[in-house]
């Protein structure tokens, strides 16, 4: 999440290039929007039970619980090409490029037209349970939730593309706990995975590979792999303070002079 505000920070003052980033998580985590009241909406109890991580990401939207996902990180500038100066737009933009992806991957995803409704209110907590418009669908089911926040002139979009999903541990952590057998129904009715669709064994690289080429395809562009620049890694480890705070992940507010306050959306 440090990496990510910083490229975005930077991202406000420098006329550079977009930037986009693959990564997973090193331990299973919860990352939880920016809005969310976490007492509410995450079993917290049960992550300290299970060492599960919790931080509370600069975008918006729900729950995610990273167990087995692939996080991608789109940082760019507002209305400049190809992306647009409305969110929903940018959206648009992206979820065609992992659509391209997953193409390769020879996943035939849909993109939804709307939001649809969820039978179970207390799913609406999880990122995965309803999808927005323009997020990915495979047979009806949500493979990738992606959430944006906005900036001074700049985005950054956060999305987790499923590798494998598991209704039961993220029912435990992030659901209200009511009709469990009912709520795992639900999730399992509205959430789908990479491993439910492939032929064949999948792994990280070549999930990122398609990932890249849909990306390239396209949008009729070539990545270039780099590096955090000098500020970039400077104002990382500013920001990592805030990441690390109960104040930040249970509050969404940063009372400590260490970090940064957070930035408008």
């Amino acid at each position: 999440m440090a990496i990510d505000e910083a490229v975005f920070r930077e991202n406000q003052k420098n006329d550079v290039p977009p930037t986009l980033r693959l990564y997973g998580w090193s331990v299973p985590s919860v990352s939880i929007g920016y809005f969310q009241d976490i007492s509410k909406e995450v079993d917290q109890e049960t992550c300290r039970k299970y060492q599960y991580d919790i931080v509370r990401r600069p975008t918006g939207g729900k729950a995610v619980f990273h167990f087995n996902d692939l996080t991608y990180a789109v940082i760019g500038k507002i209305n400049n090409q190809p992306f647009t100066d409305d969110v929903i737009g940018t959206y648009k933009v992206i979820s065609h490029c992992i659509c391209q992806g997953l193409a390769k991957l020879n996943i035939k995803t849909k993109m939804a037209e709307k939001k649809r409704p969820s039978i179970e209110n207390a799913l609406e907590t999880f990122c995965f349970s309803v999808p927005s418009i323009h997020e990915l669908l495979v047979d009806g089911k949500k493979i990738c939730g992606s959430a944006q926040v906005r900036s001074h002139g700049s985005f950054l979009q956060h999305g987790s593309l499923m590798i494998s999903f598991d209704p039961f541990k993220t029912q435990e952590v992030l659901l209200p706990h009511l009709d469990r057998n009912t709520q795992v129904s639900e999730l399992l009715r509205s959430v789908t995975s990479l491993t439910d669709h492939y032929q064949g064994e999948i792994d990280i690289p070549t999930i990122c590979r398609a990932f890249r080429e849909g990306i390239e395809d396209s949008l009729k562009i070539r990545l270039i792999d780099g590096h955090l620049t000098r500020e970039e890694k400077t104002l990382k480890e500013h920001l990592i303070h805030k990441y690390k705070s109960n104040e930040w992940n249970q509050t969404h507010r940063c009372l400590t002079t260490s970090s940064p306050n957070p930035f408008p959306v």
